[in-house]
């Protein structure tokens, strides 16, 4: 499938970056180290970048963190690529708060988790969005990753959801490809891959593109997966996406999240990263030695 099959180009670019937030080493927010590595990965090829997802830690930042962020990353990208802010909470009304401060501040979207731990049925969760989305003037992406808060949302639900003009997108961290696909033949809604591996499959049956966490260290490798199959080369595109795999598995499924061994591989490369925040800690030096020996090995050839 071509670009010009899809129905309409994406609302914020194929390729996007969930960013991780640069802390100092004191802890603190480092506002210039978020503006060099968000230039970088813009300059790297990412269309689109998601701030104050949940890899970039956007449970122990504040909201005053949370605005800051986007400023100065606006700053420094400019109008270049769009920016997508985290706002999801368990509390509807602390959501709205996030959604109104991120389009004061500058966003160009928002990104909303289902509420976690307090697992609503779906009648509560489709009228969530809805109040969010009524809230502000921006368009909404739902964030599907039942895994981290214990709540799917269901195909039918997200149908239904699509109905509403500012929900325009998903980010899909459900592995649930047969749900995917229901929801691309019966939406216009943009489905983002969120799980790295998923990046070709759900881009060849119309996806949108993806919102990577592995992009904060491999930008243009990542986007070359989709530059191929767009040029008709299924085959490179395919072996791309392969030889992505060692990193995306030592990255995101080898027992640390993905905040920890993006941070730990930015510090190995002399890029902005900075410490986490607890109750995250950092990657230990075994760990360290694995992640760069795999990224060298990938960006080798």
């Amino acid at each position: 499938m071509t670009t010009s099959a899809r129905s309409a180009p994406p609302p914020f670019g194929r390729a996007l970056c969930a960013m991780v937030t640069p802390f100092t080493e004191a802890g603190g927010l480092d506002l210039p180290g978020a503006q060099l590595l968000a230039e970088r990965l813009v300059s790297e090829g990412c269309d689109g970048l998601v701030l104050s997802g949940t890899t970039g830690e956007s449970p122990t930042t504040t909201d005053a963190e949370k605005a800051a962020l986007i400023t100065a990353v606006r700053e420094a990208v400019g109008d270049r690529v769009p920016l997508v802010s985290g706002v999801g909470t368990s509390d509807t009304r602390h959501t709205v708060e996030l959604a109104l401060q991120a389009e004061k501040a500058g966003a160009d979207g928002v990104l909303v988790v289902s509420p976690y731990y307090s697992r609503p049925p779906q009648d509560a969760l489709e009228a969530h969005f809805r109040e969010v989305a009524d809230a502000s003037g921006l368009p909404l992406v739902l964030y599907d990753i039942p895994g981290r808060t214990g709540t799917r949302i269901e195909p039918e639900t997200m149908i239904r959801l699509a109905e509403h003009p500012r929900i325009v997108a998903v980010k899909d961290c459900s592995y649930d490809f047969l749900g995917a696909q229901k929801v691309l033949g019966r939406t216009e809604l943009a489905y983002y891959a969120g799980c790295d591996e998923h990046i070709l499959a759900l881009y060849a049956v119309g996806g949108a593109g993806y919102v990577s966490t592995v992009a904060n260290v491999v930008p243009a490798r990542l986007r070359a997966i989709l530059d191929a199959f767009e040029a008709g080369d299924t085959p490179v595109s395919a072996r791309l996406q392969q030889r992505a795999t060692p990193l995306i598995e030592l990255m995101m499924s080898a027992g640390l999240p993905g905040t920890v061994t993006v941070k730990a591989l930015l510090n190995s490369l002399g890029l902005p990263g900075g410490s986490v925040r607890a109750p995250l800690r950092p990657a230990g030096r075994d760990a360290v030695d694995g992640l760069r020996a795999a990224y060298e090995e990938f960006i080798a050839v």
